[in-house]
């Protein structure tokens, strides 16, 4: 069993936002089942599905959603992730009327995705590949602008998911405009079971609190009618380890006092205005294609179509011209000019996490909130697109933070209302949990006992719980979770004679292997998140193994307690480097 105090999780919530590469990623939901409305009567209905099955997608499992680990070495940071999100998926069709469902599900990719913790910025930039372009802060994918087909000149038409053709590569056909009807609420769709985002993910962008309201009732986003006071969130790492953030940043790039507005994207629609020529046929491209394809001119046999209802301007990316090839300007001090986003869809900027500058993307919106072309990273990346996913983890590394079946419980402080007292925690959707209290932290009782079902949240009421006594409240949780999809997790379902503890207060069991929750001391005051002890000791000689720290006032270790062990109180050192060093006097008592 898993005793957790609430002086413990008290201590637990601060956070520190040392590197933005590891404190930047969505964990808020990683406790919880990865949950999808399988069509449109499920959507009105709130039936909400744990397991699916339709084309390449099947979850036959329930599984957790998003980041699971956050790891780290010199040159690298790593998450696992299983690519689906926390915040509701689906549902998906192929047309507006939504007759016709989308091929396939999303399911479980398992990934490992990691992305250079210096980033380096190339006087020669790499055109982004199908497939995915960087991370969202959730786990799930991002792709680029294109939809992976291109107009074929000798047949007249566009290659299709369908029709068996291979596109020229020339006109290459945009994701939003082209895709956009198949995409769910949140922007997103899937390539077989891959879900991911080809413009501004609105849904993660709600649980990140960027000027985004969501009724949970029809399952909708819209951007919020309220002005704009804050700077967009980071929503994703691209491959070359630098942010991506969403629609709204400083007016001025250098200033964080200047104000904050919606960033203009530097392309526009060839279509006769914002300087722009009209396009009615496709026979020359805009310059920055002519830059990277390497074709200054086409042949007859590389036109593509006339522009017309079927092939309307925006129906290609080739459609929009790059705004500094037209002779306008980038915005690069107080002076608001024509466009904020150089040609990779960036810009030198300070931002909340970076006040002394970097290099970032935005995903702009046009000024009626529909998505902006380029969307995420332009056609190029910025910088070396060293990262990507990775089949395993072949040096050492740190673990910043873990999450999903390996969630640390945090138990909230106790609610009292009249006579009663209501105790909320946050803990891990399929564990089974007993809320108990104590009038002197010594002799234990059962207040309510269950299985987290529906969310990784739970409450219980301890009804007169408020009397006159002192009363303390702790939960516990079995060793064991409810069968998951554990495929991609570092994760080992705990065997007999193993379990966990907390530190201070805890008991373990000579013999046994204990994962124990340390709560660090408040003084002195605790280094940064970021920071993990270079050693855990446990009654003088018990060295810890597998040291992560998922929060500021939070250490876990792994203690092999020795059959000969000492017993009763124990005390627990644990040493950062430099400094400070914290020594717990009778922290864990052995058994």
């Amino acid at each position: 069993m898993t005793p957790r105090l609430v002086s413990l999780l008290l201590l637990a919530a601060a956070t520190v936002h040392a590197d933005p590469q590891l404190t930047s990623w969505y964990t808020t939901d990683s406790g919880q089942y990865a949950r999808l409305y399988q069509d449109t009567s499920a959507e009105s209905a709130g039936t909400k599905s744990t397991t699916w099955s339709r084309g390449s997608g099947t979850q036959s499992s329930p599984t957790y959603a998003g980041v699971s680990e956050i790891l780290y070495s010199t040159s690298w940071v790593y998450i696992r992730t299983t690519g689906l999100a926390s915040h509701m998926m689906g549902p998906w069709y192929l047309d507006s009327s939504k007759t016709q469902n989308f091929p396939n599900f999303p399911s479980n990719t398992a990934t490992i995705y990691r992305i250079p913790r210096t980033p380096v910025i190339p006087g020669t930039k790499t055109s982004t590949g199908f497939g995915a372009t960087g991370r969202a802060v959730n786990g799930v994918s991002i792709f680029d602008s294109r939809d992976a087909f291109s107009y074929v000149n000798a047949s007249a038409t566009d290659a299709t998911p369908i029709n068996g053709l291979t596109g020229d590569g020339i006109w290459n056909r945009d994701g939003w405009a082209n895709e956009g009807v198949t995409f769910d609420p949140a922007l997103a769709h899937q390539a077989g079971n891959n879900y991911h985002y080809h413009a501004q993910p609105i849904g993660l962008r709600y649980q990140l609190g960027d000027h985004v309201d969501y009724n949970a009732a029809t399952n909708r986003y819209v951007e919020s009618a309220a002005t704009v006071t804050k700077h967009s969130p980071i929503l994703a790492w691209a491959a070359d380890g630098l942010p991506i953030y969403g629609p709204y940043g400083y007016s001025d790039p250098t200033n964080a006092a200047s104000g904050v507005r919606r960033m203009i994207s530097g392309f526009t629609l060839r279509d006769g205005t914002n300087g722009t020529t009209a396009i009615t046929v496709r026979q020359l491209l805009p310059l920055w294609a002519q830059r990277i394809q390497n074709k200054t001119t086409l042949t007859s046999a590389q036109y593509g179509p006339v522009v017309n209802t079927t092939y309307a301007r925006g129906h290609y990316i080739e459609d929009f011209d790059y705004r500094g090839d037209l002779g306008q300007t980038q915005t690069t001090g107080s002076t608001v000019r024509d466009f904020d986003l150089n040609e990779q869809n960036v810009r030198y900027c300070v931002t909340p996490e970076y006040p002394s500058g970097t290099w970032a993307y935005f995903t702009p919106i046009n000024a009626d909130s529909t998505p902006q072309y380029p969307y995420t990273t332009g056609r190029q990346y910025y910088g070396s697109p060293t990262g990507g996913g990775v089949t395993s983890i072949t040096e050492t590394v740190t673990t910043s933070w873990s999450g999903g079946p390996n969630k640390t419980d945090v138990l909230n402080a106790p609610a009292v209302g009249g006579s009663d007292v209501t105790i909320t925690w946050s803990g891990i959707e399929g564990g089974s949990y007993t809320v108990q209290s104590s009038p002197d932290l010594s002799a234990w009782s059962n207040v309510a006992a269950g299985t987290l079902s529906g969310d990784d949240h739970g409450q219980t009421v301890d009804t007169g719980g408020a009397g006159n006594s002192s009363r303390f409240y702790r939960i516990t949780r079995a060793a064991a979770l409810a069968s998951f999809d554990s495929t991609g997790f570092d994760y080992t379902t705990s065997t007999t004679g193993n379990g966990t503890a907390n530190a201070p207060g805890g008991t373990v069991t000579r013999g046994t292997t204990v994962t124990v929750t340390i709560t660090l001391p408040t003084t002195p005051p605790q280094p940064p998140a970021n920071l993990i002890p270079t050693s855990v000791t446990l009654a003088g000689s018990i060295s810890g193994t597998s040291i992560s720290r998922p929060a500021q006032g939070t250490v876990i270790a792994t203690f092999v307690i020795p059959a000969n062990a000492s017993t009763g109180a124990q005390n627990i050192v644990v040493t950062f480097s430099p400094n400070p060093t914290y020594t717990m006097t009778g922290a864990l008592t052995i058994n």
